[in-house]
């Protein structure tokens, strides 16, 4: 008997019977075949979570990381770990944020040696791996940026970065007149920069400020282009008088007298950050004896021997020790350290900066410094966490993408064996750095 389509009986049940014997080779291939590949997602649990918000920690965290973004992150009650999760087993650890470097410097220095042309690519991305695994996550560099570092910056987008994101400044602007200004801005500009930087700053007598018609038509002028301004100064005078031009961002602390209302109510009007650097005052006198971190093994696991025994040089000692500028900024680091106390306590926003870059001054290492600098300046561990992630990267204009850990945020994160809250030298217990939801590799 033929079916409607034509076949006979005969042939149906034949083709049944290759059907099932099919079905079962599928069933067994399946059963055979190796596990399913990674998903990516991972979920970290038993950790205490720092957000960098400055709310109250979170004990006995989850967080949870998909994609290289931040999915979900609180107490394990209230966080479930998805099925196709890595779980990663961090009890008694804490969690914080990456570090944000608002001022910091990349690219054209080479142990004790600076210059344009050790501006390289590979060069750029040996110190943004430093930074990185010293739990700088983030770094803003403000000046002297080069093609290298512009296009570093482009290519950071993706799910596989490991390294320290990077911002850019481009040249700093060094112009005699508002109209030579002007065209200095529209050349960076056209570079497509994160800011303008511009220096308001006579080297404690030694050299010429940018006057302030010049420094009025460079924030003009910036802010034509839609970018912000950050100054290098020194002087209260200065800091008052570049706020009221429109400066976006204040790159040094005040270091000739105390800070006052007037400059405080000028910070606060716009929510102008201040990025204290401490230690540049540091490493300007710092190298006049043997600094006790030269022993400490978290220093010492990424330094180069030989910087460190030409800075232990008795005659390059002796230099720092008569120098006039060293032994000035050394008295100003006082006025520096009272200065930052009385704006927190007022209210406005400090972002963690420390000039790291130039010579000795070691990239990733002086940012855990420059933590206890604040503290010891007067800020709460909580308050110098704050201001090197959460508030940095709001002052950055990041805040949006990184600097807490909150969902749909960047999973740049920290995994420290003791809490900094109990004292802020624990950032130094650094057992792992996170990236994108990438680990970062260890020093080949």
């Amino acid at each position: 008997m033929r079916s409607g389509l034509g076949y006979t009986r005969t042939t149906l049940v034949k083709a049944a019977a290759v059907a099932i014997v099919a079905t079962a080779a599928c069933y067994c291939t399946r059963a055979a075949a190796p596990p399913a590949a990674p998903t990516g997602v991972k979920a970290f649990v038993g950790a205490t979570v720092i957000d960098g918000t400055g709310a109250a920690p979170i004990a006995q965290a989850v967080l949870i990381v998909r994609r290289g973004k931040i999915e979900a992150v609180g107490p394990a009650g209230a966080v479930a770990v998805p099925a196709d999760a890595e779980r990663v087993d961090v009890t008694g650890r804490t969690i914080l944020p990456g570090l944000v470097n608002a001022h910091g410097h990349v690219g054209d220095t080479l142990g004790l040696a600076s210059g344009p042309e050790l501006y390289t690519e590979d060069n750029v991305r040996r110190q943004l791996a430093r930074y990185a695994r010293y739990g700088v996550t983030t770094v803003n560099s403000l000046g002297g940026d080069r093609e290298a570092g512009f296009e570093l910056r482009a290519a950071q987008g993706g799910e596989d970065l490991d390294r320290a994101r990077l911002y850019v400044a481009g040249p700093a602007i060094d112009a005699a007149t508002p109209d030579a200004a002007r065209a200095a801005v529209d050349v960076v500009a056209d570079l497509n920069p994160d800011f303008i930087k511009i220096r308001v700053d006579d080297n404690l007598g030694t050299g010429r400020k940018m006057a302030p018609e010049v420094y009025r038509a460079v924030i003009d002028q910036a802010h034509r282009r839609q970018l912000r301004v950050a100054v290098h100064l020194y002087y209260l005078d200065d800091a008052k008088a570049v706020l009221r031009a429109g400066a976006d961002l204040v790159a040094h602390s005040v270091r000739d007298k105390a800070v006052d209302a007037e400059i405080v109510d000028l910070l606060k009007a716009r929510d102008v950050c201040v990025s204290p650097t401490l230690m540049r005052e540091v490493s300007t006198f710092v190298y006049e004896s043997r600094p006790a971190f030269f022993d400490d093994p978290f220093f010492t696991r990424e330094a180069d021997p030989d910087v460190v025994r030409q800075l232990e040089d008795p005659e390059r000692q002796a230099g720092v020790r008569s120098s006039r500028a060293a032994q000035q900024y050394k008295r100003s680091l006082e006025t520096a350290r009272r200065n930052l106390k009385a704006l927190a306590e007022a209210g406005v926003r400090i972002a963690m900066g420390t000039d790291t870059g130039p010579p000795a001054r070691f990239q990733g290492y002086f940012e855990h410094l420059e933590l206890g600098e604040m503290v010891a300046a007067g800020l709460s561990p909580m308050q110098a966490i704050v201001a090197a992630t959460g508030d940095a990267a709001r002052c950055l204009g990041l805040g949006d993408r990184l600097g807490t850990l909150r969902p749909g945020l960047a999973a740049d994160f920290l995994v420290l064996a003791r809490s900094p809250l109990d004292d802020i030298a624990n950032t130094h217990s650094l057992e792992s750095v996170w990236i994108a939801g990438n680990r970062v590799p260890e020093r080949d």
